[in-house]
C-alpha cells in the first residue's frame, strides 16, 4: 500500500488530503499537526472568532469525523523531529512513520519583535494560531489601550477588530505609508481614511524604539520621540516560511522550500505546498501567502502524487475584511506604473496597469468589479484604462471587448 504522510495541518494540508480521497486514492494517509485541533481556517482568528461571531467548530475546514470516515489518520499535538530521507521515515516522538510520498505543508511563522526591545514581555502577541487568539481574547476589553506594530493587512485587520471591540487603538508603521509593500498609494489612502474614521490613531513613518514594562508590557517608545501607555501589543510585521524541518533534512531552500512546477522538492519523494513553498515564476522562485495559493498548491500536489504530471498555473487572489469593507484582490501588481480608479459612488476599485497591460485590481465592496477583473486577468485581456475609469461603462462589456 502506498503511504502519504503530510506534515502540517493548515489549508494546504487539508486541501491535499481531501483531493487525494476525492480522486480515488486508496493508500494510507497520515496528517501530522502541532496544534491539538484538526485543520481550521486561519483568517477568522483575528476577525469572527475574536469578535465572538464564529465558534471554533465553524472554523474547521472539515468536521473532525470526516477524517475517520475517509481513513485519514490524524496525529494532532505532534511535532516532527526529523525526516530520514534515505529510509523514507518521519520521526514523531518515539514513533517512526514510513512514507512513499511526503508532503510538507508547514505554512509560515509570524515574525516577532526581538527580546532586546521588549519583544519577550508578556502581553506582546502575534495572531497566527488558535492559542494566539485565545491569549488575546481576555485582553480585548472595552477601553483598554492596544498598540499595533505594522501597517500591513494583518495589522490593519487587528486594528479594525480592536476598534470594533471598543479599545483605544494606536497603529504604527515604519514605512511612509500603510500597505506600502503590497498596494498602491490610492489603496493606502482609502484604508487610512477608513481607520481614522473609526478612531484609530494611525502613525505612518513612525517606528518602534522599544517596549517597556516589568514582566508585562506597559509602555512603548516610538521613533517620533513620543511615548505611549499600553495594556498589550499586537505585532503584525509579516511572516516567514516555516522551512526548518526541510532545511534540517537537507532539501533545497530558496525563499521557502524550493519546488518545481509540479510541487516536487529536490527529493523526488517529497513535495511542498502553501505558504512554505516557493515555485518557479517569471523572475525566479516566488512564494504566495494566501488561502487561494494553499488550496491550489495542495490540490496540485495531490494530483501529481497520483501521477497527473500537472504544472502549477498561478491564479492569485486575496481578500481582507476591515470594518464593513470587504477588500478583494485579483492578480499581482508587481511592476505596475499606473493605477486607474473606478468610482461609481457606491463602489470603488483600483486597477493596476503596466503600460496597457492589466496586472491586478483591488476592489472595495465591489464584488462585480473583482469577478470581472479576475476573469480578465486570467484570460490575459486588458481593457482600455479609459473604459475602466468611466463609471458609465458596463463591466460585463469589458469581457467581450
Amino acid at each position: 500500500m502506498t503511504n502519504v504522510v503530510v506534515i502540517g495541518a493548515g489549508q494546504a494540508a487539508a486541501s491535499l488530503v481531501a483531493r487525494l480521497r476525492s480522486k480515488g486514492f486508496e493508500g494510507g494517509i497520515t496528517l501530522i499537526g502541532e496544534e491539538a485541533v484538526p485543520p481550521y481556517q486561519r483568517p477568522p482568528l483575528s476577525k469572527g472568532y475574536l469578535l465572538g461571531d464564529m465558534a471554533l467548530e465553524r472554523m474547521f475546514l472539515r468536521p473532525e469525523a470526516w477524517y475517520a470516515e475517509n481513513n485519514v489518520t490524524l496525529k494532532l499535538g505532534s511535532r516532527v523531529e526529523t525526516i530520514d530521507r534515505a529510509a523514507k521515515v518521519v520521526h514523531v516522538g518515539d514513533e517512526a512513520l514510513p512514507y512513499d510520498h511526503l508532503a510538507l505543508c508547514t505554512g509560515s511563522d509570524p515574525r516577532r519583535l526581538p527580546a532586546s526591545i521588549g519583544g519577550d514581555l508578556d502581553g506582546v502577541l502575534v495572531v497566527r494560531t488558535l492559542a494566539d487568539a485565545d491569549a488575546m481574547e481576555p485582553l480585548c476589553q472595552e477601553g483598554k489601550r492596544v498598540l499595533i506594530v505594522g501597517g500591513g493587512y494583518i495589522g490593519l485587520e487587528a486594528a479594525a477588530v480592536a476598534s470594533k471591540l471598543g479599545l483605544n487603538v494606536t497603529l504604527v508603521e515604519a514605512a511612509e505609508r500603510i500597505l506600502q509593500r503590497v498596494a498602491s498609494p490610492a489603496t493606502s489612502d482609502y484604508f487610512r481614511a477608513l481607520h481614522q474614521s473609526h478612531g484609530v490613531d494611525l502613525r505612518e513613518g513612525c517606528g518602534l524604539v522599544k517596549l517597556t514594562g516589568e514582566g508585562h508590557v506597559s509602555g512603548a517608545e516610538l521613533t517620533d520621540g513620543s511615548t505611549l501607555d499600553v495594556d498589550f501589543v499586537i505585532v503584525g510585521v509579516g511572516i516567514a516560511p516555516a522551512s526548518g524541518v526541510a532545511e534540517t533534512a537537507g532539501l533545497d531552500i530558496d525563499n521557502g522550500i524550493k519546488v518545481d512546477a509540479q510541487g516536487r522538492t529536490s527529493d523526488p519523494a517529497i513535495w511542498a505546498a502553501g505558504d512554505c513553498a516557493s515555485f518557479p515564476g517569471a523572475d525566479g522562485q516566488m512564494r504566495l501567502e494566501s488561502v487561494g495559493n494553499a488550496i491550489d498548491m495542495g490540490e496540485l500536489v495531490a494530483d501529481n502524487i497520483m501521477g497527473a504530471d500537472r504544472s502549477y498555473e498561478v491564479k492569485p487572489w486575496f481578500w481582507s475584511d476591515q470594518y464593513d469593507v470587504k477588500l478583494q484582490i485579483a492578480g499581482l501588481n508587481t511592476g505596475f506604473d499606473r493605477v486607474v480608479v473606478r468610482d461609481t459612488g457606491t463602489a470603488r476599485s483600483h486597477w493596476y496597469y503596466a503600460g496597457e497591460t492589466l496586472l491586478a485590481l483591488d476592489a472595495m465592496n465591489d464584488g462585480r468589479a473583482y469577478m470581472v477583473g479576475k476573469r480578465l486577468i486570467e484570460a490575459g485581456k486588458s481593457p482600455a484604462p479609459e473604459a475602466v475609469e468611466n463609471p458609465e461603462t458596463e463591466l460585463k462589456a469589458l469581457l467581450k471587448a
